[in-house]
């Protein structure tokens, strides 16, 4: 058997510069090179990379339905922040949709994430860091 790593999560979704885009602030990462800037024949796929460490997030044109949170199958990101509340307020601030409350309003005041829906409608979840 030949070693196998993860090469990076694809996102798909409708508009590919969009979401690398709400992700790229977000997280505050670059696109890879030759990414940068607008093809005119379309975006088809993108991806970002971490400028401090070698992890890779893609985004690839679909006209798949993204499945509402809790139906379906799905996969999703965990997002460490240092402060849950400055995270949401620059999630919600970038196009993200609360999913959920506070963990004090959900009732699980030790819970560290929140669960988001990014402008495409894939769910992610913001956790405190170290938690």
């Amino acid at each position: 058997m030949t070693t196998r790593h993860l090469r990076q999560p694809t996102l798909d979704c409708a508009e590919p510069r969009e979401l690398a885009e709400f992700y790229r602030q977000l997280l505050g990462w670059v696109y890879a090179d030759g990414h940068e800037e607008t093809d005119p024949a379309g975006d088809d796929f993108l991806l970002l990379v971490d400028p401090d460490r070698p992890v890779r997030l893609a985004f690839q044109r679909s006209d798949a339905t993204v499945a509402p949170w809790r139906v379906g199958a799905r996969v999703h990101l965990d997002l460490d922040v240092d402060d849950l509340d400055v995270g949401h307020e620059d999630a919600v601030r970038l196009g993200a949709r609360p999913l959920t409350g506070t963990p004090e309003e959900e009732g699980h005041a030790d819970d560290p994430f929140r669960v988001y829906a990014d402008p495409s409608g894939h769910p992610f979840c913001l956790c405190l860091a170290g938690q």
